[in-house]
This record gives C-alpha cells, structure tokens and sequence, in this order.
C-alpha cells in the first residue's frame, strides 16, 4: 500500500529558495519525489523544458538589460534578460534574477561561455529554461557586450538599455565622466567611435542615398510652396579635406566681401562660418559617431571635446550598447 510522502513548510520553502518556483508548485514536485530534494529539482527542470519548448517561437521583446563593473572598475559587462511582457521584467524578483546573471557574466568573454557557466549546480542556459518553467514566459539572454579598459564606466536607463565606456586613463571624477557619455551612448545610440572608423566607400554610398532622400522630399515641399530643404555636398569629415576647406574658406570670405563687412573683422567671424560649415556637412558623423556627437549636457561641445576638457590626454578607447529593441 502506497503511502503519502509528508512534506513540511521547511521543506517547501527550501526548494523555493533554491530555485525560485511557487510554493504550490515546490509542493506538487516534493509530493512527486517522495520527498527527494535532488530530484524535486529535476521535476521543475523538466516541467521548465516542456514550458520552455512550447513558448520556443514565443518573442521575448521585454526585460531587463543590467550592467556589471569589476571592482578595479577595468572590466564591464551588460547583458539583457529577456522575457515575454513588461509586467514580469519589471517583476523585482526577475531583475534581481538579471543581476545575478550579470555577476555571473562579467568574468566571461562571450555570450556562449557564459551560458555554459556554473549556475548553483546548474548550467544558465539550464537555469533559463528553469525559470522559463516558474515564471511562465520564454526567458533568454537576448544580449551581451563586455568592454576591458585602464577605466570602464557605465549607465543603464529603466533597465531598458545599457551602456558600458571605457576610458584610456583613470582620472579624478573619471565615474562620472564615464557615467556621462554611457548616457550619450544610451540615449544617442552612436554605432561608432570616431568617422575615422567609416570606410570612403560606405560615406560614398550614405552620402548618395542621403541626397537622393533629400532631392525626392524637395519635389514634394516645391509643390506646396515650402522652403526646400539644403542638398548637402558632404557628411562627414571623410569628406572635408583641406582642399575642400581652403574652398569652403574662400566662398565665406567671398560672401563677407559681398555683405560689404570690413575685411579688417574677417578673422572674428570666419570662425563662426567654418564651424557652421563643418556642423551642416558631417551629419554622418553627428548621428553615428559617439565622439563626433553634440554632448547632451552642453551641446556646444562635442563628447570628444569634453571628455579631453576632462583631462590632459583623456580619451574614450571603445563603447558598448544594448537595449530591449
């Protein structure tokens, strides 16, 4: 005669502990194990793979993007913790799930072997397909960047995007310098570091499709009377080489002599002209590159320019980005 196997509150409480899983369903899966601790874990492992394999095609489009610093603050890692609504990523137990993944993260150097690390005596791969099981939702790790720096800061907005920036050089105030252009990175969304990144041929080919853009929504403004819009003939400092500037220089002279300003005031506002020149032909640059961006917090400098205002031959080395979308 089959006999029902007692399980205690402890007992329950134990097993939620370690893995996370509703009282009722730590239960059931004690009352299933006779009361085996080892293989009531096995029975939320598995009922996590049948979950799990019925939400596959599921899209885990929410979540939680989290970051780490190692304490020498050299080393950085963000990852996002995806799953399937909003209300579980905002879930406190869902971030702090995020967080211990990323303590996990940082001492790896790709996503893979990170999946493959120890997590409490299981893979977290493993550990993704468990949760998948208690929560209810797909659940995986949609992204992961790690960035290694003599100074790694970093930035994450309401755990939807996170930013890693490293810095050449440790400096006083270098956590908020570091803090201030992971925000740019955050809310900026630069793809590189510098236009000396781009190759001639995709400026060539940008510049193209941008003018083409700008040449068909000028039909359409001249057709109902509006101001067109400027066709620029560059966008980037690719472009802007000396030659192209000596030209640039000599058409705003030409023009100041055909205002009738006196050539003795030339040098005040020749600057001011060159400048506008260069911001109205390297909008490549302004959109895609971190260091050529305005700097949110004062956009009379570059991110470039305030970081070196930061500190005598202070740089940014590199950046990483990750985000929900």
């Amino acid at each position: 005669m089959s006999t029902t196997v007692k399980v205690t509150a402890a007992d329950v409480n134990k097993l939620r502990q370690a893995t996370g899983a509703g009282m009722m369903d730590c239960k059931k899966a004690l009352v299933e194990a006779e009361g085996d601790f080892d293989k009531a874990i096995d029975v939320l492992r598995k009922k996590g793979q049948r979950v799990a394999e019925k939400r596959a095609d599921r899209d885990s489009s929410e979540g939680a993007a989290v970051s780490k610093i190692n304490d020498d603050q050299t080393v950085g890692v963000t990852i996002v913790l995806g799953c399937e609504t909003d209300f579980v990523g905002k879930n406190e137990s869902f971030l702090a799930l995020a967080n211990q993944f990323a303590d996990i993260a940082i001492n790896y150097d790709n996503k893979e072997d990170f999946l493959a690390a120890d997590f409490g005596g299981m893979t977290v791969a493993e550990k993704l397909v468990e949760q998948t099981g208690v929560i209810g939702e797909k659940l995986e790790i949609k992204a992961f960047e790690k960035l290694e720096a003599p100074y790694v800061g970093t930035y994450v907005h309401i755990n939807k995007i996170g930013a890693l920036v490293g810095l050449n050089k440790k400096v006083d105030g270098a956590a908020e310098i570091a803090k201030d252009v992971s925000m740019q990175v955050a809310s900026m969304g630069a793809t590189q570091l510098s236009y000396k990144d781009f190759t001639a041929d995709y400026v060539a080919s940008e510049t193209e499709a941008r003018i083409a853009v700008i040449e068909k929504e000028n039909i359409e403004l001249g057709r109902l009377g509006k101001t067109l819009k400027n066709v620029p003939k560059y966008i980037s400092r690719h472009q802007l080489t000396p030659e192209v500037m000596a030209q640039a220089e000599t058409e705003a002279k030409e023009q100041l002599a055909a205002e009738g300003k006196p050539e003795q005031i030339w040098d005040k506002i020749l600057p001011g002209k060159i400048d506008r020149f260069i911001s109205d032909n390297t909008t490549l640059d302004q959109e895609k590159c971190l260091l050529d961006q305005k700097f949110i917090k004062d956009e009379k400098m570059t991110v470039e320019e305030y970081v070196s205002s930061k500190g005598d031959g202070l740089e940014v080395t590199a950046f990483k980005r990750v985000s929900l979308g």
